[in-house]
């Protein structure tokens, strides 16, 4: 019907993964940071 509905879910899509991966990234690294803090303080 309209071609431009493909290309719209493909962009939100991608938003979304964006978003996503960066959250994920985001936890990594305050993981990383937590577990370098636990190494450091005892």
């Amino acid at each position: 019907m309209n071609t431009t509905r493909p290309q719209k879910t493909d962009d939100i899509r991608r938003r979304n993964a964006r978003r996503t991966a960066l959250a994920l990234g985001l936890v990594a690294v305050g993981i990383f940071v937590a577990f370098l803090l636990t190494a450091v303080v005892p």
